[in-house]
């Protein structure tokens, strides 16, 4: 935490006042670090859609639990309808940013600590238009809500795409990287075409019938193996590195999380693409896919369960040290929605009461965490600690 938040933190001094008394609490500006409102926009980075793919999984993994209440439901679509919001809020604000700061802009993408974070606005927009189809047809109607995600789902996978290719290829040629510059940020640009395989899954039945289907099932089967394999390397990199190199600044503890962003999305999209097959391809292949859903979907949920694991132990060992708060605690929502709805998909396939359980446990575990960092963020978005320009970006993250 910075040295500004510690002090707006710290007790009044009874020096403060005359006469000994304590002092009227003072109210605080909003944006008080900031030298003009303006500013606001001056260091808007893409590592901001974090916080609406964080939210909108939210309402996403509540809508495929496998148990369901007329609570959950109204809850799930107040969180779609806020994270539908925030992207239109950072939509204009990113725009604001490239007309009015567009060299900071235009230097994001040579950073290493920030170029990574491209992906996050294509899983922002795939995420709140899956979201329109799980839980915001109740609001928009059904019609609405698939053009709704359409629209979202085309833009977030043709950008998804561009930045898993951009973003390596930035990387093999310009940015002179070290094993240990890697971190679990490194993961953000490849996912994407994974987010699209899940979320896709759930476009297929509304095309017509034969080629049509045919045709996106089997991208979509593409878009999985990109994003799968190009993981793998990055997670094999991390591992190296924390061996060799051990776990580095206590601010980039929380990218540790996302590790479980494939393994979790790679399960909840085997399991719908499974689902999805039965009306886009036929026998023996339908069948296939619908069993690789378990057959791929349960060893790689042990290694998320086993990796999560690791994750918690390292992070409650860097808060017992102190960990700053910054934009990289989303890491704690996203990732971990996407085991909920990994399990939520493997429950339904298996009919396993445990894996019931363990999606409601998870979804618990998802929900704190996004209270905690949403809260955290929108604390330091008013004091605007959370606009500044940080030094630390340059190792990764804007801290608090």
């Amino acid at each position: 935490m910075s040295d500004t938040v510690l002090a707006e933190q710290a007790p009044p001094s009874m020096c403060d006042s005359p006469g000994g008394e304590p002092p009227t609490p003072r109210r605080r500006r909003l944006l008080a670090e900031l030298d003009r409102p303006g500013e606001v926009f001056a260091n808007l980075g893409p590592n901001w859609f974090a916080s609406v793919m964080g939210t909108g999984i939210v309402a996403n993994a509540a809508a495929l639990l496998p148990v369901r209440s007329a609570a959950l439901t109204a809850v799930a679509v107040a969180v779609w309808v806020l994270a539908a919001t925030m992207l239109g809020l950072l939509v204009t604000a990113t725009a604001v940013h490239w007309i009015r700061f567009r060299e900071t802009a235009r230097a994001h993408h040579r950073t290493i600590a920030m170029a990574p974070f491209y992906g996050a606005p294509p899983m922002a927009m795939l995420t709140v238009g899956s979201g329109a189809l799980l839980v915001g047809r109740d609001l928009v109607g059904a019609g609405a809500a698939v053009r709704i995600d359409e629209v979202l789902w085309t833009l977030g996978t043709v950008s998804g795409l561009l930045s898993a290719v951009a973003i390596p290829y930035l990387l093999f040629t310009e940015m002179r990287a070290e094993l240990g510059d890697t971190f679990g940020s490194w993961l953000m640009p490849v996912v994407p075409p994974m987010v699209s395989a899940a979320t896709g899954a759930g476009l297929i039945a509304h095309l017509p019938a034969g080629q049509d289907r045919l045709a996106l099932l089997l991208v979509l089967y593409a878009m999985f193996g990109i994003s799968l394999l190009m993981s793998l390397n990055v997670i094999a990199l991390l591992w190296h590195r924390l061996v060799r190199h051990g776990i580095g600044p206590a601010r980039m503890v929380p990218t540790l999380w996302i590790v479980l962003g494939p393994l979790g999305q790679s399960v909840t999209a085997a399991g719908l693409l499974g689902h999805a097959a039965r009306g886009a391809i036929g026998a023996p292949y339908a069948s296939a896919m619908h069993a690789m859903a378990v057959l791929y979907g349960v060893p790689v949920w042990g290694f998320a369960i086993s990796w999560l694991a690791i994750a918690a132990a390292i992070t409650l060992r860097a808060l017992a040290r102190g960990l700053p708060f910054a934009l990289t605690w989303w890491s704690f929502t996203f990732p971990v929605g996407t085991v909920v709805t990994g399990t939520s998909e493997l429950a339904l396939d298996t009919h396993a009461r445990f894996l019931t359980g363990a999606s409601v446990a998870l979804y618990g575990l998802l929900v704190c965490a996004w209270l905690i960092v949403i809260a955290r963020t929108a604390r330091g978005s008013s004091r605007g600690t959370l606009f500044r320009a940080a030094p630390a970006l340059a190792a990764g993250a804007a801290t608090a």
